[in-house]
């Protein structure tokens, strides 16, 4: 008993330590792992602050559109230099007026985001908002691969990989700002702002994707539709000859339509000769003997 007796007193320091370390290092998971699944929730909380104040700004442009058409209409009789018209301070209003209501239906939306990302979070969700959205942005990278690597859809819709067309212009331009807000991994530590900006990044990346793919097929369509005419203006005209009434022989009738004559082919295995020329020519006199 009496080694464990100088073992206890030499080293029961270290018990007190290593429970603390063991707490500070659960406290520290726990916190991140915390932090991390509140992250949809803070990015979510954030656009509806962001909604919020673009509300307050629309609110106040109509109230300074509608303050110019009341000027508008006092100096109608002596218009003043730099004051719109009645009809023009009429039309900045109308516009005022849209921009307001779908800054008001922004916010609703918002606020609606918010209430979604706090009941997820109740829940019972494994995987992390983070894996969550990176896990949609490589669904969306494995659709538009498929017109890189599949051969056959590549040569249907050859326009999904050409960057000369707008559509698709447009989806590559999304598709490279969404890659430089991704993060490193899941496990990434970011901020609620860099989440949102990546989060409304991969909703435009799939806009622009519906519409490149969209116009690819529309173009498909039109080429394939097109193609039918395409063969048969490139196929020549086809005529039909008729030969002349030589000496001995009658002409074709022409009270009827004139039917395709081919030239008679020459029996298997035999070469075809050169057409001879006729001598003397029908219709001339002959040939006089040649003199000796």
């Amino acid at each position: 008993m009496e080694p464990l007796f100088e073992f206890l007193a030499a080293w029961w320091w270290t018990g007190p330590t290593t429970v603390g370390l063991a707490a500070a290092g659960y406290a520290g998971v726990t916190t991140g792992r915390r932090r991390a699944r509140r992250l949809a929730l803070d990015a979510a909380r954030h656009e509806e602050g962001a909604a919020a104040r673009a509300l307050m700004s629309a609110r106040a442009q109509t109230r300074a559109a509608q303050a110019q058409v009341f000027t508008a209409q006092a100096q109608r009789a002596a218009p003043a230099p730099g004051v719109p018209s009645v009809s023009e301070a009429r039309r900045a209003l109308q516009q005022a007026k849209l921009q307001q209501k779908a800054a008001a239906l922004a916010l609703k939306a918002s606020r609606t985001r918010v209430r979604a990302e706090r009941a997820q979070l109740s829940g019972t969700a494994d995987a992390l908002p983070l894996e969550r959205l990176m896990q949609e942005h490589d669904a969306i990278t494995a659709r538009w691969l498929e017109y890189e690597t599949d051969v056959e859809t590549a040569i249907a819709f050859p326009q999904m990989t050409d960057a000369r067309h707008p559509a698709t212009a447009a989806f590559l331009q999304a598709q490279r700002e969404t890659y430089e807000l991704r993060p490193a991994s899941a496990s990434t530590r970011i901020s609620a702002e860099r989440f949102a900006a990546y989060r409304q990044s991969i909703r435009a990346l799939e806009v622009a994707f519906t519409a490149a793919e969209d116009a690819a097929m529309r173009t498909s369509a039109r080429r394939i539709s097109a193609a039918p005419d395409a063969r048969a203006e490139s196929r020549p005209p086809h005529t039909v000859s008729t030969p002349r009434a030589g000496a001995g022989e009658s002409a074709p009738p022409t009270g009827g339509t004139a039917e395709p004559t081919s030239a008679p082919r020459p029996a298997s295995g035999t070469r075809p000769d050169r057409p001879r020329p006729v001598w003397p020519v029908p219709g001339r006199s002959p040939r006089p003997p040649a003199e000796h």
